[in-house]
């Protein structure tokens, strides 16, 4: 059963293989957050669940507190929309014991904090009292879809059974009227007493105003009124709008399920050079495992050796196999195309490449968009509201003008079920789910709703150069003596100082140090200026690599002409200097651009989006870089520059900012949206609110694409949704419309508003592809 939770987690959104969270669980399941172990029984039989009416306000982030003393995990069935996740996360807080939980409605999960493990039993009974069920976690996908006639029956059964017997009821009308007319009060009772019965439940656990609520006071009061053929009709509209809704919640969580079919269940483990089949949640660091041609990774690896092409389309949507080599990371879920190959472990059980992007998708849920957060606050007097006005519908005209009470009764009945806000609360969240799983599938990880709305206003992209423009490779291509050094005894000294840095230019010199077989000494008392250089002492003598411009010394005629002809040629250049005053070498890199730099600025001016690169280089160095992709350029910036830069631009357009380096966190972090690469470090992953995984910096035109459509789409929804309860709230009170049209308004509305945000699931970029 559910266990006690294990305080130590990472908390780093590591996409990229060598970005591995250290720490997890003894046990994890692939779709849980590392430290999780979940359970569950097999629950009684889900009661399908319609769109809630009571969305829960979460201005806060509601994510869970990973430091109390016991968390616990179930897979939720039966959940057709995020309304239906806030209607088991208020029951649940009610709970004694219960700290705080939350249900994520894209993977179907139930989180909860409890200060004691006496809740699970609690929480297992409150979640088949609020009408779903349960079960247990799994990495194994089980698709929710059913295929085949007899599953088709079975799962509509009660909607076959309601139908017969009106149908039976109104052939026996003609003949038998008064057997005809308790026909159809049965059916309406049996019918109704599952839906009254939650709605009793929901009401008790927090969540009173709910659309079972309202549909049982309509039938109800159908019924009072003697409409037993409308009452029963209302009740059948219901239920096929539940089962469309579950249907549309299906499609809307495929894209995210779709990534957990990519880990296979089992993997070919060698163990003493026997090749032994075991199950892919046994692997464990530095396990050799084998795969053969057709086979998908069950965790990261490293390649053992040799060469390999392998798809990655599935997590990169590049569609052409890639060629990896000897000791080269490659991710869970692609697929061995050409030969057998070997690989060493490198992921945790939980941690591999798909279980953090799943984890990144469960994380954006909590990340509303201040539209849906809106939504959800204005649903929440909207209703109560709502039946107040229903019913000065029903009182009204009879006390004040003498009307017929039954009239007016219908009359306030109908619209009592016009007036939920479901397709309105579900209009947001439809389409942003469908926009995250959309942004998933293209490899570029959304961090919320809140995100995915920033990224639809951006106005200007301010770019990184080194590891975002660039490739972040950059080699060493000048090493010039000066006062009478030579190269080797530069490249010696410089080596020493660099040694143990993470800067891409730094570890670049070691290894040019160590492929021409140079002994580096140690250096002591080594420190890292931002923005300048770096410095050291090498047997008390210091020594500095520092950037031209950032020196003090006055540089000699033909020094500044080689700087400026290295410059030129787009290198980035420091001075070695010995002694703080005496110039002993100049080294240049450079670094090799993105493919595709050139063709997303120019794609990214199509959209009216403006473009401008960042550097800490010389203006000369970034003039060459700029000259080559047409785009504008900031030089010779600190990191702190550079958040001055974008706060700045930011006051004047709405800003993205996109980098790869520790460096970039603060300017990420100033700019309206933050957009790390999925090569970079941990501690832009962390800051960003999203990712390019693959690294193909064309995919932000991509996002700003399907941002662009999201927002559109919800608009569009919004209109739907109110528009259409504007038009049937006029004709209900006029009497023009009746019961059952005002269910097929409230369940129609709610199914054309998810319908139309599954279109987003379909998209493509008009620009890019």
């Amino acid at each position: 059963m559910c266990t006690k939770h294990h305080a130590c987690r990472s908390k780093k959104i590591a996409l990229n293989p060598s970005h591995v969270g250290s720490c997890s669980s003894p046990k994890i399941l692939s779709i849980a957050p590392a430290g999780v172990e979940s359970t569950g029984q097999d629950g009684c039989s889900s009661t399908s669940c319609s769109s809630g009416c009571d969305p829960i306000d979460e201005d806060a982030d509601p994510r869970l507190d990973e430091t109390s003393p016991f968390t616990h995990s179930w897979k939720i069935d039966g959940m057709d929309c995020p309304s239906c996740a806030q209607k088991i996360e208020t029951a649940v807080n009610k709970i004694d014991g219960v700290l705080q939980s939350q249900v994520l409605f894209t993977t179907q999960k139930l989180v909860v904090n409890a200060s004691h493990s006496g809740v699970v039993q609690l929480v297992e009974k409150t979640i088949i009292d609020t009408g779903f069920s349960f079960g247990q976690l799994s990495s194994t996908y089980v698709s929710d879809s059913s295929s085949g006639w007899r599953n088709i029956l079975l799962k509509n059964k009660s909607i076959i059974a309601i139908a017969s017997s009106m149908a039976v009821a109104a052939a026996l009308k003609p003949t038998f009227p008064q057997v005809s007319e308790w026909l159809f009060v049965l059916t309406c009772l049996i019918g109704l007493y599952p839906i009254g019965k939650k709605a009793i439940s929901l009401a008790k656990s927090g969540t009173p105003f709910a659309i079972e609520t309202l549909m049982s006071v309509a039938a109800l009061g159908a019924l009072y009124l003697g409409e037993t053929a409308e009452a029963a009709m209302v009740l059948l509209l219901f239920l096929i709008g539940e089962q469309l809704e579950s249907f549309a919640a299906y499609k809307a969580r495929s894209g995210v399920q779709a990534l957990m079919k990519l880990v296979p269940e089992t993997a070919t483990k060698i163990v003493n050079g026997q090749r032994v089949n075991v199950p892919a949640s046994d692997l464990q660091p530095n396990d050799v495992i084998e795969v053969s041609p057709g086979g998908r990774l069950p965790a990261d690896g490293r390649l053992e050796f040799g060469n390999a092409s392998f798809d990655e389309s599935a997590l990169t949507g590049e569609s052409i196999p890639v060629e990896r080599s000897q000791g080269d990371s490659v991710m869970a879920g692609a697929v061995a195309v050409d030969k057998v190959v070997r690989f060493v472990v490198t992921s945790k059980q939980g941690e591999n490449a798909i279980d953090r992007i799943l984890h990144l998708i469960e994380e954006a849920e909590s990340r509303k968009a201040p539209l849906e957060r809106f939504l959800d606050r204005f649903s929440r007097w909207y209703t109560p509201l709502m039946m107040v006005v229903a019913l000065l519908v029903i009182t009204i005209p009879p006390l004040a003008f003498g009307q017929p009470w039954e009239t007016w009764t219908y009359r306030g009945l109908a619209l009592l079920l016009i007036a939920c806000p479901c397709a309105l609360v579900i209009s947001t969240p439809a389409a942003i789910t469908s926009g995250l799983a959309a942004a998933a599938r293209r490899g570029a990880l959304i961090k919320g709703g809140a995100a995915l709305e920033q990224l639809g206003k951006v106005e200007a992209v301010a770019f990184d150069k080194t590891g975002t423009l660039t490739k972040g490779e950059p080699e060493v291509t000048d090493v010039i003596a000066l006062n009478g050094w030579d190269e080797h005894q530069i490249l010696e000294r410089m080596a020493s100082i660099e040694l143990g840095s993470s800067h891409p230019l730094a570890i670049s010199l070691v290894n040019r140090a160590r492929q021409l077989q140079i002994e580096i000494p140690e250096s002591s008392d080594k420190q890292a200026l931002v923005g300048i250089g770096v410095t050291g002492f090498i047997n008390g003598v210091r020594y500095s690599a520092m950037a031209p411009s950032k020196l003090d010394l006055e540089l000699s005629p033909e020094l500044n002409k080689n700087i400026h002809r290295l410059e030129e040629q787009g290198k980035t250049v420091v001075i070695a200097i010995e002694d703080n005053h005496l110039p002993i070498g100049i080294i240049a890199w450079q670094d090799t651009l993105r493919d595709d730099s050139a063709k997303s600025v120019a794609v990214l001016k199509q959209l009216g989006v403006k473009a401008v690169m960042l550097t800490g280089d010389n203006p000369r160095s970034a003039r060459a870089i700029g000259d080559q992709i047409g785009i504008d350029y900031q030089a010779s910036l600190s990191p702190q520059d550079k958040v001055t830069y974008v706060e700045k631009l930011s006051q004047q357009v709405h800003v993205a900012m996109v980098g790869d380096g520790i460096n970039d966190a603060p300017a990420m972090k100033a700019a309206n949206i933050g957009i790390a690469m999925g090569s970079g470090t941990d501690v832009a992953l962390e800051t960003a609110d999203a990712a390019i995984t693959h690294n193909r910096l064309i995919e932000l035109v991509g996002m700003i694409e399907l941002s662009r459509a999201t927002l559109s789409n919800i608009h569009q929804n919004i209109a739907l949704a109110l528009g259409l309860k504007g038009v049937f709230l006029v004709t209900s009170l006029l009497g023009i419309t009746g019961l059952w049209v005002a269910v097929l308004a409230d369940s129609g509305a709610t199914a054309i508003v998810t319908l139309n945000a599954l279109r987003l699931l379909r998209f493509k970029s008009k620009l890019t592809s």
